[in-house]
């Protein structure tokens, strides 16, 4: 499977500035990000910045980097604007790599990836959450699936909602009860990327502040992948930090 990831990396952050150039064990986050990404079995890795200091930081140790806007509301538009530039063909795979996952599974991106096809023309990750706290915090997105493991419908809420379950008790999942917790990590065929950040806005999209629901509403197919465990979290606050920090110790 051939495909490109491009990592998006920011320095604006408010819980922690300069996020993507935080030291993980002698080299920035966003570099440690491009060498788990570089174990997928990806033809190429490139960050996407709107800075001089990442570029800078790059180019040291070796990542290909493109500058971009400074301007893209999202993650998104920018690595749609690095894909265009360096002419990836129509039917060429990008995956987004958040800059701020530097212990990312390799596989899972590859897996990820791999979903593309000329039927599918995006795809994501998820993984079964097993703790009923996960499971009614909104800060959780989930995902409904159908037979063929595409995605019906993404949320904050609790889905699919256990009726006779949680009429029961709502202290403990139902057995057998299971739901999907999304992964924020996605790939692209390039021709549907570049038509992505001109797609009309959709109202669910903005009442969930989730921007693949966009995707469902326009009648576009999402693939997932279940993977059984729960990736590494990435780095959000400085405590995130310090825990990421250790594996490079």
């Amino acid at each position: 499977m051939s495909f490109t990831v491009i990592i998006p990396a920011r320095l604006a952050s408010t819980r922690l500035p300069n996020k993507p150039l935080a030291d993980l064990g002698g080299k920035p986050m966003v570099v440690r990000v491009a060498e788990r990404a570089a174990q997928s079995g990806a033809d190429r890795i490139i960050v996407a910045t709107d800075h001089t200091d990442i570029v800078a930081a790059c180019n040291v140790h070796g990542v290909e980097v493109c500058i971009t806007r400074s301007d893209h509301p999202s993650g998104t538009d920018r690595i749609a604007e690095v894909a265009a530039a360096i002419g990836l063909p129509a039917d060429a795979v990008v995956v987004n790599v958040q800059g701020d996952e530097p212990l990312i599974d390799p596989d899972l991106i590859a897996a990820t990836a791999k979903l593309i096809g000329n039927d599918v023309p995006m795809s994501t990750a998820a993984h079964p959450i097993h703790d009923v706290a996960e499971t009614f915090n909104p800060n959780v997105v989930k995902v409904v699936l159908d037979r063929a493991s595409r995605a019906l419908y993404f949320s904050r809420a609790t889905i699919p909602w256990h009726r006779d379950g949680f009429a029961q008790s709502k202290e403990a999942l139902p057995t057998g009860y299971a739901p999907l917790r999304h992964i924020g990590l996605y790939a692209y065929r390039n021709d549907f990327l570049q038509a992505y950040p001109k797609l009309e806005l959709s109202p669910i999209e903005q009442i969930e502040a989730l921007e693949q629901l966009r995707v469902l509403w326009h009648g576009i197919p999402i693939a997932v992948h279940v993977t059984n465990e729960a990736p590494a979290a990435g780095v959000d606050t400085p405590e995130d930090l310090e825990r990421v920090r250790r594996h490079y110790v």
